[in-house]
């Protein structure tokens, strides 16, 4: 099941401490980490794989989504430009 989440203050700050890092694809993919970025409701990190950010997210019931965010678009989370993401069930 895919669905739309709107962006959150708590996603906001995760995509600011990515910003605050300063750093490219290359220096993120040798850094990866699957649970660098971990809150209440979001758990994430780079992924050199897939290039990107990869998140799960928990709703109030406790049912896990994943979504990716390129770091192409952290800054447009942070500006408002982005303010819903596509997330789907976690499958396993």
């Amino acid at each position: 099941m895919r669905t739309q989440l709107r962006i959150d203050e708590e996603f906001i700050s995760i995509c600011q401490q990515i910003l605050k890092e300063d750093l490219d694809l290359e220096s993120w993919a040798l850094i990866e980490s699957s649970d660098q970025f971990q809150t209440d409701n979001y758990c994430g990190g780079f992924d050199s794989v897939e290039n990107e950010f990869t998140f799960s997210y928990y709703d109030k019931n406790g049912t896990e989504f994943w979504f990716q965010l390129p770091l192409s678009d952290v800054n447009k989370v942070i500006t408002g430009s982005i303010t819903e993401i596509e997330i789907r069930e976690a499958e396993y």
